[in-house]
């Protein structure tokens, strides 16, 4: 695994943190959105074939850091290109890459993803939407959950379980679902936490899908969920560092100009130090994540699976110690609309929480890494 950046990723760094330092904090998500599609951003990863920069995650995962870093990062990064145009570039038919794929890299169309249910979570044992056959289509019914960007996405991916035709158990599946779905209905779950991508409530009542709207082969189960899920955790780790470095560099402007006794605040230890650590810790946050990013492109996806649990892990812990810092660092004017900063506590906690709390986290280490007796 290579422990440097190349030359091509520093220049994409490099393009990217120009980009978004145009748009700043004050940005509008449809017009960054859109600009970011037309310089190729949005779909580095995805297939040349199909419009894609021909990258992989790892190259993702650096356009929506810097953008976060500056202030305006694109949730549904995490979401389309990297979730569903990953999975359907991995399993999709012909016909789904072509119809998709082109469409996601160009940012003209976008896909949301449906996996958590409100007695489940994310935990894909436990869902209880179902799929089953009615002739040559698909019969869809469940519920899900805080599902980011359905109002402003085409379709939504979900993630249901079938009958697998060699054992008769239930197994995960992943189906195209479009907007308009008859029997597919939305409602807006109110969040205290203002964000550019609403959240929403799914029910699913036996709606009806064509044979062609299951992704892949219905009988691969877990190994097509974690190709989307894997991506998932990495790009959440680069959501939480960039957002971490934009506190970081706000508090480390704010500590050389604030001066108190014809000091700047910044020179004494008690001030300096901390910032030092969390800058320290979103560097560590980042390594993992480069590991995990590279592991997965390589097509190492067990290893991945460890690397992106603790890559988002790391990232999650240092990005709301980074913040609660900066906020500490501004006194009263942490707390204010014009440094930006209050806003972040609550955004900061997402990457603990979603899409896995660091708990689940541990408790995959704990079993899969260290080979310890689950406790459920």
């Amino acid at each position: 695994m290579p422990t440097t950046e190349t030359d091509e990723h520093k220049s994409l760094r490099e393009a990217v943190a120009a980009l978004g330092k145009r748009h700043g904090r004050t940005y509008d998500r449809e017009t960054l959105w859109s600009e970011a599609a037309k310089l190729g951003y949005l779909g580095v990863n995805l297939p040349e074939a199909y419009g894609g920069g021909g990258g992989g995650i790892a190259e993702l995962s650096i356009v929506l850091e810097e953008l976060g870093a500056a202030g305006c990062p694109l949730l549904m990064m995490v979401v389309s290109p990297a979730i569903c145009g990953t999975v359907i570039a991995r399993f999709g038919t012909q016909a789904q890459k072509q119809e998709w794929l082109p469409a996601l890299a160009d940012g003209t169309r976008t896909m949301a993803f449906g996996i958590t249910e409100p007695d489940a979570g994310s935990n894909s044992h436990r869902i209880t939407t179902t799929a089953h056959r009615d002739g040559t289509d698909w019969l869809l019914t469940g519920r899900k959950v805080f599902i980011s960007g359905v109002d402003i996405a085409d379709a939504t991916l979900i993630v249901g379980r079938t009958e697998d035709s060699r054992t008769g158990r239930l197994k995960p599946c992943l189906f195209i679902v479009p907007r308009d779905a008859e029997g597919f209905t939305r409602r807006r779950i109110d969040m205290e936490l203002q964000a550019a991508e609403k959240q929403f409530e799914l029910t699913l009542d036996d709606v009806r899908l064509p044979a062609e709207a299951l992704v892949g082969d219905e009988d691969a189960g877990l190994l097509q969920l974690f190709a989307g899920l894997n991506p998932e955790r990495i790009m959440t780790a680069a959501f939480a560092i960039g957002m971490g470095r934009y506190a970081l560099s706000q508090a480390i402007t704010y500590a050389r100009d604030r001066t108190v006794w014809n000091t700047p605040i910044g020179a004494h230890q008690a001030i300096a130090h901390p910032l030092a650590q969390a800058h320290i810790d979103l560097e560590l946050a980042r390594l993992m994540m480069q590991k995990a990013a590279h592991l997965y492109d390589a097509g190492d996806d067990v290893a991945a699976g460890e690397a992106a649990n603790m890559a988002k892990y790391a990232a999650g812990e240092a990005c709301v110690k980074a913040v609660d810092q900066a906020v500490h660092t501004l006194g009263g004017n942490g707390l204010t609309r014009e440094f930006g900063l209050a806003s972040l506590i609550t955004a900061a906690r997402v990457a603990r929480i979603a899409p896995v709390s660091r708990e689940m986290i541990l408790n995959y280490v704990s079993h899969q890494s260290l080979g310890l007796p689950k406790s459920y």
